[in-house]
């Protein structure tokens, strides 16, 4: 190689060597400070935006399991308002069951519904108090809000929570009081029966029947055959009649369903026929001062009574407490068909070619919990079924909630796993590896002195020339 004193290419080598080991000497040093193996693009340009999104879902992870959290809070709180609503229920239930006794006298009664009273608004003013952060949850407003669970959008679990105010909670209720069942009182021996296409649909809390065709049924196999198809929508009958006129002339039959009594047997004894009615579990009341008598009766066909030509006995259909047009009970017979009742703790419709059945409307009205009076004995037996539908529904809601809160604690379960894992990953992306780089530095630390003592070297090297003058 030529001896030169303008160009020294070894030096330039050395130089280039020497900035090489202190470019790399000072990455090793940023990393081993940061503790990150990426600090910039130019470091890996893929681990980083690979890193990058790791971070957002590591941190979306993090705030949704504290959205989770305060979903389970939520419904914790609405399930325990709810827990305290169904006790007051329960109360509520025990009063009717003592008011409808015959032991309690009308101020008894009256006493009891004050405590009623005193409890529809306990009822009402949880369901407008309890709040969560400021926000009503049983008043109804509440509805359906969605709860972020996830890192990505619409990664949500919806939580529902209804109205539980005393006026919002009861029985949804439809009467079947049609041209067929739960007419007046008409002439015959027979229970009528549904005619023609009678197709009837059921749309209810466990869904939406086929259509159910019940012609040629009475009131009783109709309701079993629509019970049969599951939609949540209870279908039951009942009948109420008044009868009047009851003498020892009158020795026909009076028939309940599939019970009968022989009215010789009383001799016009409308009391005795009650007492004897009353034994074998329908209600009777006698008024002994109008001499009427008043029978209604769950679970049957209808009432009939067939008696003598001339007979004076009459039967009159009972229509929400009020007797509609008595017919004289003789050889030919009167029949009262029962009612339809549908019932069932959420609205229902009740559609299909139903007219002659349960008349005009196919959407259910709630009795509510707000409106139960149990000043009467029958009033208290009514007050039964709608606080029993109010507690079903109120379980209803409560087991929903339950459901999520179980859910939830699984999501959270889930996701600090998956942020467990995301975390590791990411750690091997973008952490330093201290072994690998502190052996790293230790190389370019010593690289780096060898090029400047090797530098120094080269850049005496054009001395070599004064030798040669």
């Amino acid at each position: 190689m030529a001896i030169s004193v303008n160009t020294n290419v070894t030096s330039m080598r050395a130089q280039n060597q020497l900035n090489g080991a202190n470019s790399k000497l000072s990455t090793s040093m940023e990393r081993l400070s940061s503790g990150l193996r990426i600090n910039s693009a130019k470091d890996d340009a893929a681990g980083l935006q690979i890193s990058n999104r790791m971070t957002s879902q590591v941190n979306g992870i993090g705030v949704a399991m504290r959205n989770a959290n305060d979903g389970i809070s939520i419904a914790q709180t609405a399930e325990g308002a709810m827990q305290e609503s169904t006790n007051i229920l329960q109360r509520m239930r025990d009063l009717s069951l003592q008011s409808s006794n015959g032991s309690n006298s009308a101020e008894d009664r009256q006493s009891m519904q004050k405590e009623i009273g005193a409890l529809q608004t306990e009822l009402t003013r949880i369901a407008n108090t309890t709040s969560f952060g400021g926000q009503k949850l049983l008043d109804g407003s509440y509805g359906t809000q969605k709860f972020q669970v996830g890192s990505n959008a619409n990664e949500t679990i919806s939580v529902s929570i209804g109205d539980v105010s005393a006026g919002s909670i009861g029985q949804n209720q439809k009467t079947g009081a049609g041209s067929v069942f739960g007419a007046a009182a008409a002439a015959g021996t027979a229970y009528g029966v549904a005619t023609g296409a009678s197709n009837i649909v059921l749309s209810g809390p466990n869904g939406t029947s086929v259509a159910t065709d019940i012609s040629g049924m009475d009131a009783k196999a109709a309701s079993a055959a629509l019970n049969a198809l599951g939609t949540g929508v209870k279908v039951s009958t009942k009948a109420s009649v008044e009868l009047a006129g009851f003498t020892a002339a009158d020795t026909g039959t009076l028939e309940i369903g599939t019970t009968s009594y022989d009215l010789k047997k009383f001799n016009g004894s409308m009391k005795d026929l009650a007492t004897a009615i009353g034994k074998d579990g329908y209600t009777a009341t006698y008024d002994s001062s109008t001499n009427k008598l008043s029978i209604s009766a769950d679970g049957v066909a209808g009432i009939k009574a067939v008696g003598p030509a001339g007979g004076t006995l009459t039967m009159a259909t009972v229509t929400n407490g009020v007797a509609g047009t008595a017919d004289t009970v003789d050889a030919g017979g009167v029949v009262v068909n029962s009612e339809l009742k549908f019932s069932s703790s959420a609205a229902f419709t009740v559609t299909g070619t139903s007219g002659a059945i349960t008349g005009t409307g196919t959407t259910s009205t709630l009795a509510s919990v707000k409106n139960v009076d149990i000043g009467t004995a029958s009033g208290a037996q009514d007050a039964l079924a709608v606080i029993d539908a109010a507690i079903a529904g109120i379980d209803s809601q409560r087991a929903d909630l339950g459901a999520v809160q179980n859910r939830m604690n699984f999501t959270i379960n889930n996701l600090s796993n998956i942020q467990s894992n995301v975390t590791d990953a990411r750690s091997r992306i973008q952490d330093v590896d201290f072994a690998s780089e502190t052996a790293q530095l230790t190389k370019q630390q010593i690289l780096s002195q060898t090029s400047s003592a090797m530098l120094a070297q080269a850049n005496q090297l054009p001395q070599t020339a004064l030798s040669l003058l």
